[in-house]
């Protein structure tokens, strides 16, 4: 295997498992964002106030937070093969009860369930790199997530035409419930067309499940602060929804405070259970990992993918507000900040593979800071061509900031790697929760000058990471250990 090049017009082999894996990682977020486009039209069905529109989009990334974490433990435990079968069938059930959808109570239900199948990203991540070698790992890894996550603005210019073909008010109920059908065919084909691992090749699983493993006393700690963001975004959409929209009561949101502050104890309870080991017999140095280098990548994750996930929901908003534009027009010149992802994510874990993990990092890290330091300066008196190439321009660097922090996460420790994968994963919801907040109480020149703030943050923070080097130990269930290459 180690001998066939990355023709991307096979379909053979790893080509063809990174090819399905793709496509399945497309119809997840086609499935995910299919309210987007169409929310003129299903706010004038259900007749929605401008508060429960805002609503949606908060339930829609609310429940993605924690099920990164989740999907990644399971994936670890039980393969990408069938956590993936199952994420698209399961994710399905969503798309249908929004379609069917009668008012805004079951419109919430159905959006806040369907936040769920935002997670299939993380399965993808273990499967490639299952299949591809360290030295083609960041390149193929960034062919998953951009040519995957192109399924979002794949959503935008097809499904109002689909809504459109079906006529009338419930055009967008069938463009919504046939990407449910979408991802539920799609969930068989997958299963029965990939496999964990190359024909002869272990799936080396964690030791135990329901925790993050770490090898020392002081990773434990770190661990466990960089939990705090996660549980505290999940408080951010509380209270959003309970001072913002009034979705929920404030003693529902007391509750659900108290249910977060809970839920952390336990969680820290059943972490320490895990590996309690490290305090008392530390694994030998062959078989550690050091958790800061997945610290440094959440952080990351949360100011490229983050910033791309708030700035894609404001976007066109800005650029008809500054430019005095109809909205489909804005539409349009928005949709080329995602259109990028198609070639910026593997560029960025192509040049990550070619130049090293770190320098990459560091290069696109500050052009990312540079390009929102740059947007926070549009105004009405810019060209409009020259605002939408910056705004271009910029989400290169995002996307590919985004390629190249994947192009590492495989190479931490490979039976973790799901783990890892839905950790930094939600961190970029966090950013995304984070930096909507921000916009709702700041003009959009802040809110990108913030974006730029926190990318120097990153920059940082990316001084800690250690370039990637040498060999990783895997342990065989017979005992016997294997040494994997990361460079």
């Amino acid at each position: 295997m180690s001998s066939e090049s990355l023709n991307l017009f096979s379909f053979r082999g790893r080509i063809k498992i990174l090819h399905l894996t793709w496509v399945a990682f497309f119809i997840t977020f086609f499935a995910w964002f299919n309210h987007a486009p169409l929310l003129m039209a299903i706010s004038k069905s259900l007749s929605l106030t401008p508060d429960q529109v805002k609503t949606l989009l908060i339930l829609n990334v609310a429940l993605t937070i924690p099920a990164r974490v989740v999907i990644g433990m399971l994936t670890d435990k039980y393969g990408p093969r069938l956590t993936y079968s199952l994420l698209l069938a399961i994710g399905s059930v969503p798309c249908f009860i929004f379609a069917l959808a009668d008012n805004f109570m079951q419109a919430a239900i159905g959006r806040f369930l369907l936040g769920f199948i935002g997670a299939g990203f993380v399965v993808g991540i273990r499967m490639v790199s299952e299949w591809f070698p360290a030295r083609q790992l960041g390149t193929a890894e960034g062919i998953y997530g951009g040519w995957g996550n192109f399924g979002s603005a794949a959503a935008a210019m097809s499904l109002p035409t689909i809504a459109l073909f079906f006529g009338g008010d419930n055009g967008w109920r069938y463009a919504i419930g046939l990407t449910g059908v979408i991802a539920l065919v799609y969930s068989v084909i997958y299963y029965f067309s990939v496999t964990d691992t190359p024909k002869g090749s272990t799936y080396f699983k964690p030791k135990k499940i329901g925790a993050m493993e770490v090898t020392s006393s002081g990773d434990f700690v770190l661990l466990l602060i960089m939990k705090v963001p996660m549980y505290a975004a999940l408080a951010l959409l509380t209270w959003k929804l309970s001072s913002g929209v009034s979705l929920i009561s404030s003693l529902a949101a007391t509750l659900i405070y108290c249910g977060l502050g809970l839920l952390y104890l336990l969680d820290a309870r059943k972490t320490y259970s895990i590996n309690r080991e490290v305090f008392t017999n530390p694994p030998a140095p062959v078989h550690r990992y050091k958790f800061k280098q997945v610290a440094v990548l959440n952080l990351l994750y949360f100011a490229t993918f983050g910033s791309e996930l708030a700035v894609v929901s404001m976007l066109p908003l800005f650029f008809s507000e500054t430019f005095t534009l109809d909205p489909v027009k804005a539409g349009l010149l928005a949709s080329a900040y995602a259109f990028m992802n198609l070639m910026s994510r593997p560029a960025g874990g192509l040049i990550s593979d070619r130049w090293g993990r770190k320098p990459t990092l560091l290069i696109l890290t500050a052009g990312l800071a540079l390009g929102y330091f740059t947007m926070s300066l549009i105004d009405a008196e810019w060209p409009l061509y020259l605002a939408v190439a910056a705004a271009m321009a910029c989400s290169f660097f995002v996307q590919a900031g985004e390629g190249a922090v994947f192009a590492v996460v495989p190479l931490i420790k490979r039976r973790l790697t799901g783990q890892i994968a839905g950790m930094t994963g939600a961190y970029g919801n966090v950013g995304a929760v984070f930096y909507l907040t921000v916009l709702s109480l700041v003009s959009y020149q802040t809110f990108f000058m913030v974006i730029g703030i926190t990318a120097l943050l990153g920059f940082t923070a990316l001084l800690l990471l250690e370039e990637p080097e040498g060999q990783m130990a895997e342990v065989h269930p017979d005992g016997s250990v294997s040494m994997i290459d990361v460079a």
